[in-house]
């Protein structure tokens, strides 16, 4: 009797009235969660459907493993929070006061890692528009690089003598860049300078010859060789072909060692800067 009352003061209901109250509740909720429970359970079964079916569309399209893993948690964790919003539903929960304090919790956020957030972005534009990849020899700031890592947040290079340049995705994705390893071949450039008093004919022989000799070369009709200049103490000849992206530096510097050793053997000079000085004698 004693517990009674005390239930029916701090109820402010008779005993009988607070299990009329009790069932009364249980009977009108249970079948609500009941199906709350249900389209949890369906729910998340349906995710795991779509994101196998968003994993084998991201196979065949040979998607990177980071982009895929972040495509794969993102989609997750938004298809489960609908899931979960539409049990709420269920239950006649509020769901718009719970959207608007997930909206003002992502706001907070948002501001708070701004700069983060920017890099972030950063990491999705790499991922998605693969302006570079792993290994690639690009040029950014002016500066020549080898790309070592791509991370969410930043991205690190390599220096030719092997130093570590820790950038900002941001900073990389709204800079314009070379890529020199996005093709799989390059031109070699070269501007030969020779006297005036060499031939031109033996001049464009001797780098035919060179050119014919050199196996890494692609394409080998497509020679460039011309007299681009009559300078002021030279002779200026355009030596142009193509060799794959990784074969560039060593050819250039090989070439460039057998034209001045070819040239030397055929007594072909390269001139100096020269200038005539006339003397006038006044009397």
């Amino acid at each position: 009797m004693e517990i009674n009352k005390q239930i029916s003061e701090f109820t402010g209901l008779d005993i009988e009235n607070l299990w009329e109250f009790i069932v009364t509740w249980t009977m009108g909720y249970i079948p609500k969660i009941i199906w709350a429970v249900l389209v949890l359970w369906i729910g998340f079964k349906i995710v795991k459907i779509i994101e196998k079916w968003i994993n084998k569309i991201m196979e065949k399209q040979k998607f990177s493993p980071m982009l895929k893993w972040f495509i794969t948690s993102f989609s997750n964790m938004l298809l489960k929070i609908m899931v979960i919003l539409a049990a709420a539903w269920v239950l006649w929960v509020q769901t718009s006061s719970f959207v608007a304090i997930l909206a003002a919790a992502w706001f907070a956020i948002g501001m708070a890692l701004s700069g983060t957030l920017q890099n972030f972005a950063g990491w999705i534009i790499i991922l998605f528009l693969k302006p570079f990849r792993i290994w690639h020899y690009v040029e950014v700031w002016w500066y020549s690089w080898t790309v070592k890592e791509i991370w969410i947040f930043n991205t690190t290079l390599l220096t030719p003598d092997k130093k570590r340049v820790i950038i900002p995705n941001s900073d990389i994705s709204n800079w314009s860049m070379i890529n020199y390893s996005a093709e799989p071949k390059r031109r070699l450039d070269f501007v030969v300078w020779v006297s005036y008093n060499d031939s031109i004919d033996k001049v464009k022989k001797t780098l035919t010859e060179l050119y014919e000799k050199e196996e890494r070369i692609l394409h080998k009709d497509w020679l460039t060789l011309w007299v681009s200049e009559l300078a002021d103490n030279s002779v200026n000849f355009n030596f142009r072909f193509y060799v794959k992206s990784w074969d560039y530096w060593a050819v250039k510097y090989e070439m460039l060692e057998n034209i001045k050793k070819t040239f030397d053997r055929r007594s072909i000079s390269f001139p100096f800067p020269q200038r005539d000085v006339h003397v006038y004698n006044e009397k």
